[in-house]
């Protein structure tokens, strides 16, 4: 529906065509139940949607050959507050959450009497269905959602998908990635279930005569504790009597190579979600180089992609494809390098007349020179 339809309160028919609805459901793995108890899932989501709530946000006016911020826009406002439960970062850590676990993220649009936006709210994609109507265009079922079952067209719905397969829902990286995820969690319950259930002694004691008697062992055992556990009792000498001898137990080779492959599933979770392993804090082939550039390569590889893809959604659900508005998500914040390199490039900038001074004092957060703001 577009504006003057909304102001005139003209109505489309939602009539249905015979097509199957696309149910959620389809694209939830049959596996692990929750895939963010996976720590390397939970961080690459969170190290997503964290990092573009935390972007600054603009919304343009583009008419003509300029581009003019446009501060008291309606979706300006709105992006200051979605909704009445959320901040800008929660709303948009929820559409990521959403989208990277389920493969779509879905808002309802509120507007008020004049047309204009005036809410988002995030509705749950367990609860949605969606079909095409004979028009071509997709209606949104959102099923016992807050008690109401309602439906919507796809101008009253903001739908972030992951890659879709068949154009109108995307499909989650973890049915893509499914046995990934599997074998992740079944090394993680391994690991789990050999601490909790395997008896594993760091020791044994041999005797080369006759075995002692109970309460001799008894006493043995407790003399062990007594001398010989504990903090204030490491790297005791332990010395040993009638023919008794120590053996060391090491872990076996079957649970160390388990175990290591679990840093393995560690890489191959952070592929599938296009993160670089030391954002999620996997230093194991880390430098201080190579940190500083897979902060960038994050950036410009992860944040930037899904970036634009929400600016894209923005601009063709929220402000329509026909306004001149639109938003822009900055991310010259991550891109611009350490700080050397960052005051470098500001005076080629001058230099080149490509930026004013006060142009950088303000993207660096200071006030802006009196002689030149005069």
């Amino acid at each position: 529906m577009g504006f003057l339809d909304r102001l005139f309160g003209r109505n489309e028919k939602r009539d249905t065509v015979s097509a199957e609805p696309v149910l959620p459901s389809m694209w939830f793995p049959r596996g692990p139940g929750n895939p963010e108890g996976l720590s390397t899932v939970l961080a690459c989501v969170n190290a997503i949607g964290s990092g573009i709530g935390s972007l600054d946000v603009y919304v343009y006016n583009t008419s003509g050959d300029t581009r003019t911020e446009a501060p008291n826009h309606p979706v300006a406002r709105l992006i200051r507050q979605p909704n009445e439960n959320q901040t800008w970062p929660d709303l948009v850590e929820w559409l990521m959450g959403s989208v990277l676990l389920t493969g779509n993220a879905v808002l309802t649009i509120d507007y008020d009497g004049a047309g204009r936006p005036t809410g988002l709210t995030p509705v749950p994609w367990q609860c949605v269905q969606v079909d095409r109507l004979a028009s071509g265009r997709l209606r949104y079922t959102v099923i016992a959602w807050q008690g109401i079952t309602r439906t919507y067209l796809d101008d009253e719905i903001f739908h972030l998908r992951d890659r879709s397969d068949d154009g109108l829902v995307g499909r989650s990286r973890i049915s893509r990635a499914r046995d990934v995820h599997m074998a992740a969690a079944a090394l993680q319950d391994y690991s789990l279930n050999m601490w909790q259930n395997q008896a594993t002694p760091s020791g044994i004691i041999t005797f080369e005569t006759a075995r002692p008697s109970l309460d001799a062992l008894n006493d043995l055992k407790q003399e062990v504790r007594n001398k010989f556990s504990g903090t204030g009792n490491a790297r005791q000498v332990m010395v040993m009597s009638n023919g008794m001898k120590w053996q060391s137990i090491g872990i076996s080779p079957e649970d160390a190579e388990a175990l290591e492959s679990r840093k393995f599933s560690v890489q191959e979770l952070c592929r599938v979600y296009g993160v670089p392993p030391p954002i999620v804090q996997d230093y194991s082939n880390n430098t201080f180089t190579n940190a500083t550039q897979a902060s960038l390569w994050f950036a410009t590889n992860t944040l930037l992609p899904w970036a634009r893809k929400i600016e894209a959604e923005f601009k063709r659900s929220v402000f329509g494809a026909s306004s001149p508005f639109e938003m822009n998500i900055d991310l010259t914040s991550l891109m611009r390098g350490d700080y050397a390199t960052r005051w470098q490039s500001y005076g080629i900038a001058v230099q080149n007349n490509i930026l004013t001074v006060n142009e950088i004092r303000e993207q660096e957060g200071y006030n802006p020179k009196q002689e030149d703001a005069a």
